[in-house]
C-alpha cells in the first residue's frame, strides 16, 4: 500500500515554482506585447561586490510613485534584489511574474523582493502593470544604469544582467547569482539561501 507523501507548503510552492515553465495563464502578457529577443551573450560584466560585502545603498524612482532607498530595509527586512536586463522580453516576462505564486514563501523568510531594471518608469508602468506584481519595481533608467553599473552587472549594450542578490537585516550580502541572461534563475537555491539566514 503506497504511503500518503505530505510536503510543507513553501518546499510545495518551491516546486510549483521550478516545475513551471512560464508564469501563471492569468499572468501572461500577450505574445504580441513581448519583444522577439535572440539568444544573447549568457553575462556580459564584471561583478564587483561579494558574499560578505556591504550591499551599495541607492535610491531609486518607483513605478507606484515615490522613491525607494534599500538603507530602508535595514533591521526590518531581508532583500532580495531582483535585476532583469529589459521590460516586455521573453525570460523577464516569466521570470517576475513567477514570483507571484512565491510571495507566501517570501514573506516566510522576512524578505522583501525589489526588482531593477534600466528602462525608464512609464515602460516599467506599462509592463508591470500586464503582470500584476507584488513587490517594488524601480527603474536605474537615469543616470543610466548607475546602480547596476555599482554592483557590477551592467552589460555592454546598456541592460543590466539577470541577477539576484540577497541582501540580509543587517546590509550584507549573502547570495549572489549573476545567471544567464537567456534562462531563468533556480529559484529552489534562493530559497536556500533565504532559509540559512533563518538560522
Amino acid at each position: 500500500m503506497l504511503k500518503r507523501l505530505i510536503l510543507p507548503f513553501p518546499v510545495l510552492l518551491t516546486a510549483l515554482l521550478l516545475l513551471a515553465p512560464c508564469a501563471p495563464a492569468s499572468a501572461q502578457m500577450s505574445s504580441d506585447l513581448i519583444y522577439p529577443q535572440e539568444q544573447l551573450k549568457p553575462v556580459d560584466s564584471a561583478i564587483k561586490v561579494k558574499v560578505g560585502d556591504k550591499a551599495p545603498d541607492f535610491e531609486l524612482p518607483c513605478v507606484d510613485g515615490g522613491t525607494l532607498r534599500l538603507s530602508e530595509f535595514l533591521g526590518q527586512d531581508n532583500v532580495v534584489l531582483s535585476f532583469v536586463p529589459a521590460a516586455f522580453t521573453p525570460v523577464c516576462s516569466a521570470q517576475w511574474p513567477g514570483y507571484n505564486i512565491a510571495h507566501e514563501i517570501f514573506d516566510d523568510y522576512d524578505t522583501m523582493l525589489i526588482g531593477i531594471t534600466v528602462d525608464n518608469i512609464p515602460t516599467l508602468f506599462a509592463w508591470t502593470r500586464e503582470m500584476g506584481l507584488w513587490f517594488p519595481v524601480v527603474s536605474d533608467f537615469w543616470p543610466h544604469g548607475a546602480v547596476a553599473a555599482r554592483y557590477g552587472v551592467l552589460r555592454g549594450d546598456g541592460t543590466a544582467e539577470r541577477c539576484l542578490i540577497l541582501v540580509d537585516k543587517q546590509g550584507i550580502i549573502r547570495y549572489i547569482d549573476v545567471h544567464d541572461v537567456n534562462s531563468r534563475p533556480d529559484f529552489g537555491k534562493l530559497v536556500e539561501a533565504m532559509k540559512k539566514l533563518q538560522h
